[in-house]
């Protein structure tokens, strides 16, 4: 059994193969493709303190900095040809958090970022026409990967935690990637104890990254035994799950 609380024993990230191509699972809930050199992340939700404080919630601003202050150090180390952001960059209408967001990408220019619109995705147009982004509505395709953010069949809420139907498993010539989901699982600690972590899930055919803002959940994916399984402990280990 893993001990999830020993962090300093614990890998800080992991490199798996995916369709013949390597990622690099990070403890800073994002992934690093390593053949195209790209940064990958989903669900970063900017402007969710805004939209709180909004509705009366004393949500200070500087939760969705430290997520900034993050992506950018691994900006600096991984120096990326572009940053693929899976959807859910920004949690609801425009407020000035979006305009916080466009003056920190500027000091990394001219890097690429490319963002797949998501749900909450749901600025006016103008807002999207920044020198350094480029949108997708709802897909791209980057081969062997279809980059969405709902994932292309979505796993349903059974008891005992989220599960891909059946049908996920049909061959497909594009593995999906994809956010949407903030998928998390279980450790047990011993001692009647668990410990409930973000995670990366990749099924046959879809992989799901973790939501990588720090003011967002997740919950518990039930993994099957064709499924691979990584959490991220304390945000500083990644490791192997069953």
């Amino acid at each position: 059994m893993t001990n999830a609380t020993d962090t300093q024993k614990l890998p800080a990230q992991i490199q798996i193969d995916v369709c013949d191509q390597k990622l690099t699972l990070l403890h800073q809930r994002a992934i690093f493709w390593e053949e195209m050199q790209f940064l990958l992340l989903a669900d970063l939700h900017l402007g969710k303190a805004g939209h709180f404080r909004k509705n009366g919630s004393p949500i200070p601003a500087a939760v969705h900095w430290q997520d900034l202050v993050i992506l950018g150090e691994l900006i600096e180390k991984h120096q990326p040809r572009k940053v693929v952001l899976l959807g859910d960059l920004f949690h609801s209408t425009l407020n000035n958090e979006w305009l916080d967001f466009a003056q920190w990408m500027e000091q990394y220019a001219p890097l690429p970022f490319v963002l797949v619109k998501g749900n909450h995705d749901m600025l006016p147009e103008a807002a999207y026409e920044l020198d350094q982004l480029v949108v997708h509505p709802e897909e791209w395709i980057e081969k062997p990967f279809l980059l969405t953010h709902k994932p292309v069949i979505e796993p349903n809420n059974q008891r005992g935690g989220w599960k891909f139907p059946k049908s996920s498993l049909a061959d497909s010539e594009l593995y999906n990637l994809a956010g949407h989901i903030h998928p998390g699982t279980t450790v047990r600690l011993g001692l009647g104890q668990s410990e409930r972590m973000p995670c990366f899930f990749f099924g046959p055919t879809i992989g799901l990254l973790p939501a990588f803002g720090q003011f967002t959940g997740c919950v518990r994916m039930n993994a099957q035994p064709q499924d691979q399984v990584y959490g991220i402990v304390s945000e500083r280990s990644v490791i192997k799950i069953g």
